[in-house]
């Protein structure tokens, strides 16, 4: 420890501890634009001098880089260093006028204007954190400072697309001035996940209700295991909860029951350029404006435009590739009600007028009809058509920065132009794209829309035709949360019914090992994996436990010799004439 006074006041600090440090931690502030906690200093950009008296010498000096030591008398708002910082803060003020710290510490320090002119506004005031955090933390060294004197500035070599930036968005982060934007560098482009509505993180919670709501950090995105530098999370955090060194584990787990969750997705709705999304900023999908809307979101829970505007007008599209034969032609059922969720949202969080363009509502549920009654007396503009396109071709001075939606409004039968700021699309709800590959894996059949197929519609609507296995939500076919709950709960029901047995159906196929050649054609048609080959013997074998009788080996066995039990030709026979008898 070492004794230091510190505007006039005597304190004990710990050895190699900065001046900047000590003075935050007593509550002075001591401006600063190049200091960052998770860089070595470098004093760049000389805000942050103070007034040291040391060994009988007064000297001038930084103090985000110098060290305390015994005897030092400190002075932070000294006549000379309130001068000094005035003459820097005016030389930053005049090279970058724009931006909004520059002149907040300006302003503290009395200055509105300054007395300098540069030939052109920068935003770039030559700090090098961010070509300090390419080099020590992300270490590729990216980028760098080329030229000198008034020609200085950061660049990649010879201005040209540096090949080694991985896109990690370090030298935006610690940019003070924001003279990096994320767009501009190289590759981040693949970062940009639509639930998130901007740049991916390497740590983050995977969803908002996420179980266990703890973050991980995804390996694609993370510098760590794209460079082995960094691990600033790991030396930051004080419960040394994170550790990079591990693994993924696979564990197997015998089980006698599994209920498939496997959830939906939602329709790409670039598949429809005629509406802009993608192309637009301002048109979004529903899952993009719930996340905007959310507390937790990119905008706090604000309804905004990418200018960081609020709407005047909201355009809410249904069945977007649902109900539609040229993509999905089954209705998502969902899509109509959190619609109307979505105007209610709008019309509590903003004064824009909302237009709701529908085929037909689908208000099926309880309480669902009066919640579309509410939002009709909250003046939202229901049209009933089918929306044409979404462009921003402006014909009139009212159209002008405006998306205008183009559609048909079936009840007065006229073709209508409408302008709005926000445009929000409802796609279809789909079938996973890996649902053929699980279904094959635990035994199922999909539909003809991918979804998984049930058992019976009405007497087994969470069951299936493999014996232990339910199916519960949305990856049955599209439904919506009280629908998804009470059918999980059903499923729940199921595996605690099963106990330690369980019945067979008495109608299953059988081979005549005496006849069968041994052709394995019965075992590559059996969509239930009931049918072994038994080498010795050289014949095929069905499991009765296993076997559903679904006739598929009775239907491809060439010499006849597969049968369905309780299906014989005899027996048959012999029902069809106690019949006619």
């Amino acid at each position: 420890m070492v004794s230091i006074v510190l505007d006039g006041k005597k304190i004990d600090v710990e050895e190699g501890t900065t001046i900047l440090k000590v003075a935050r931690d007593m509550g002075i502030d001591i401006p600063t634009l190049c200091y960052h906690e998770m860089i070595k200093p470098y004093n760049a950009c000389r805000l942050c001098i103070v007034e040291v008296t040391s060994n009988g010498r007064t000297t001038i000096t930084a103090s985000c880089s110098t060290e305390v030591e015994d005897g030092m008398v400190v002075k932070t708002d000294s006549l000379s260093v309130i001068n000094v910082r005035k003459m820097v803060a005016e030389l930053l003020l005049a090279r970058a006028p724009s931006v909004e710290k520059i002149r907040e510490i300006a302003a503290k320090l009395g200055i509105e204007e300054s007395r300098f002119v540069e030939e052109k506004e920068q935003r770039c005031i030559l700090c090098g954190l961010c070509v300090r955090a390419c080099e020590e933390i992300v270490g590729v060294n990216a980028i760098s400072f080329v030229n000198r004197g008034p020609e200085r500035e950061v660049s990649t070599p010879f201005k040209v697309e540096s090949d080694v930036c991985i896109g990690c968005g370090a030298c935006e982060y610690f940019c003070p001035t924001e003279a990096i934007k994320i767009e501009d560098i190289k590759g981040r482009k693949v970062l940009h996940d639509y639930l998130y509505l901007g740049p991916t993180k390497a740590i983050r919670v995977p969803f908002l209700q996420a179980i266990p709501n703890v973050p991980v950090i995804d390996v694609n995105y993370c510098i760590h295991f794209k460079t082995d530098n960094c691990k600033l999370c790991e030396k930051l955090c004080e419960s040394d909860a994170i550790n990079h060194d591990m693994k993924d584990e696979y564990e197997e787990v015998d089980v006698g029951a599994a209920i498939l969750t496997t959830g939906y997705e939602l329709f790409d709705s670039l598949k429809i350029p005629e509406y802009g999304y993608g192309k637009y900023p301002n048109v979004i999908n529903g899952l993009q404006f719930e996340h905007l809307c959310h507390a937790s979101g990119p905008t706090g829970g604000k309804i905004l435009l990418e200018n960081g505007s609020e709407p005047q007008q909201v355009a809410i599209i249904h069945c977007v590739g649902s109900r539609d034969k040229n993509y999905k032609s089954y209705c998502s059922r969902v899509c109509c009600m959190y619609a109307m969720k979505f105007a209610h949202l709008v019309h509590e969080k903003t004064n824009a007028h909302i237009y709701e363009f529908y085929i037909d509502i689908r208000s099926f549920g309880k309480g669902y009809e009066e919640f579309y009654n509410r939002m009709l007396s909250e003046g939202v503009t229901f049209i009933r058509g089918k929306v044409a396109e979404v462009n921003d071709g402006a014909l009139t001075p009212e159209e002008e920065g405006k998306l205008i939606v183009r559609c048909e409004d079936t009840l007065v039968g006229i073709v209508r132009r409408i302008p709005v700021d926000m445009v929000v699309l409802c796609p279809a709800v789909i079938s996973r794209n890996d649902s053929e590959e699980v279904a094959k894996l635990f035994g199922l059949t999909l539909s003809a829309d991918g979804f998984f197929r049930e058992q019976h519609p009405k007497l087994g609507p969470i069951s299936t035709d493999s014996d232990g296995i339910f199916i519960a939500g949305a990856c049955q076919g599209p439904k919506d949360i009280p629908d998804s709950v009470a059918q999980g709960a059903g499923a729940a029901g199921g595996v605690l019914s099963l106990g330690d047995y369980y019945s067979v159906e008495p109608i299953y196929s059988v081979i005549d090992d005496k006849l069968c050649a041994g052709c394995k054609i019965c075992i590559s048609v059996c969509p239930y994996d009931a049918i072994t080959f038994n080498e010795e013997e050289n014949v095929s074998e069905i499991q009765e436990m296993l076997c559903k009788g679904c006739g598929a080996c009775v239907a491809a066995c060439p010499g006849g010799v597969a049968r369905q039990n309780g299906f014989q030709d005899e027996q048959i026979f012999a029902e069809i004439e106690g019949v006619l008898i």
